[in-house]
């Protein structure tokens, strides 16, 4: 249980707000040590009910009506009195087991017309029964109470009304029963705060857990996007500018030139991506994310690498949502960098976007290298470019297939479709 604060009490009487922090302390030394509990409510109803009877018996001036009633001697006042208290000591462990001693010790007792104050001790019995036994035990409980009340009040017919006695007993055997039933209930509630409080936590703790898995995931796919393929148009242009610094001195440093640009142009995007993972007080200043318009530029910087690039596209693809344009730039960069990577310098390749109705379809496909022989396998050869974008595209429930053209050698399809139909609750944009 969680411990009561001084924020939790801030709003609460000085009195209510004591008697709020007396009872958790007392709560949490009962749980420490609940024997104390029990010993303590054995010896204050000793004290209270069964020293009377012990000392005075009941001999306090009405003389007629106590001696209707037996008085035993005081070896079985005090057999009697420890049947119907000892047995308290248990009543929170075996509440059952405690009631049906105390309830056959009273039934002996008044059989045997002796009047104890020690009987309160029935009352505390049902009430622990109610609270902590088993509610299927209660209703025999209340049936054999009903039959012993019955009985004490034939028993006081002498001294009293049976009508009047058999309604104070049944009041206070009810008023147990009720208290106790209230307390279960107040438990039960509180156990179920707690229950869908610690729930509620743990369904926190694994949402924060699938965000940061998702957003990890985002990340690396960004990252990957990013750094694969500018470092690909680096190497092949690195390979190109040690050939021809050989042979033309020139191109040599014209591919210098755009291995330097084509740095810096990755590192602008780190930058623009990892600006937003930093907290800062201030955001830094972001580049717009790509989309259709930059494939253009994109296609220039694999051209500048070697190879030779078809462009076209069909439909209004400028009226397409962001996030479609991004994931659209994501999926042609991978595919270009691969052919660049597997094809070579030498491959030429086909790149058309058309946007169809509700479809939008991408196909990129490439001859190939001159020599009809992929570098180190296909693009698909489990690594992060074909997994990534197939997540890409299955944002927007599209799909990503991958494979060779017949015949062997030939070059190598990607084709891709994203499904542009709204999300429900949309306002008629794509998703």
């Amino acid at each position: 249980m969680t411990p009561v604060t001084a924020d939790d009490t801030a709003g609460m009487s000085p009195l209510f707000a004591r008697l709020t922090r007396a009872g958790q302390w007392l709560r949490q030394a009962d749980r420490a040590r609940p024997w104390v509990l029990d010993t303590a409510v054995v010896v204050l109803v000793f004290v209270m009910f069964c020293l009377a009877d012990l000392v005075h018996g009941h001999d306090d001036g009405r003389r007629e009506p106590a001696a209707r009633f037996t008085r035993p001697p005081l070896a079985g006042m005090l057999a009697l009195q420890a049947g119907l208290v000892l047995p308290l000591l248990w009543r929170r462990r075996s509440p059952s087991a405690a009631f049906a001693v105390i309830t056959a010790v009273f039934l002996l007792q008044w059989s045997l017309g002796v009047l104890l104050r020690a009987d309160v001790a029935l009352l505390i019995a049902l009430y622990s029964l109610t609270l902590h036994g088993p509610l299927r035990h209660l209703a025999w409980a209340c049936a054999v109470t009903a039959v012993g009340l019955v009985l004490v009040a034939v028993r006081a017919s002498a001294v009293v009304s049976v009508w009047d006695a058999l309604f104070f007993l049944f009041s206070a055997a009810i008023a147990a029963v009720a208290v106790g039933m209230a307390v279960r209930i107040r438990r039960a509630q509180l156990a179920g705060l707690r229950e869908r409080a610690a729930r509620l936590e743990i369904e926190r703790d694994q949402r924060s857990r699938l965000a940061a898995a998702t957003e990890r995931t985002r990340v690396a796919r960004e990252m990957h996007d990013i750094v694969g393929h500018n470092l690909a148009v680096m190497i092949t242009l690195a390979d190109a500018g040690v050939y021809a610094s050989d042979v033309t001195p020139e191109r040599g440093k014209q591919a210098l030139l755009l291995i330097g640009d084509t740095g810096r142009q990755a590192l602008g995007e780190l930058r623009r991506m990892l600006g937003v993972l930093r907290e800062e007080a201030e955001a830094p200043a972001l580049s717009p994310q790509p989309g259709i318009a930059d494939i253009d530029a994109l296609c220039a910087r694999i051209r500048s690498a070697g190879p030779l690039i078809t462009y076209r596209t069909a439909g209004d693809t400028e009226a397409l949502d962001d996030g479609v344009q991004v994931t659209v730039y994501r999926i042609v960069q991978e595919a270009l960098t691969n052919s660049l990577k597997h094809a070579g310098a030498g491959t030429q390749v086909h790149l058309a976007i058309g946007v169809e109705g509700a479809r939008l379809r991408i196909r990129v496909q490439d001859t190939g290298p001159p020599g009809g022989s992929r570098s180190a396998g296909p693009p698909n050869a489990e690594g992060h470019g074909l997994a990534g974008m197939r997540e890409r595209a299955a944002l927007y429930g599209g799909t990503v297939d991958a494979g060779p053209v017949p015949p062997p050698g030939a070059g190598w399809t990607v084709r891709a479709t994203l499904d542009l139909t709204p999300l429900p609750g949309s306002e008629g944009g794509t998703p």
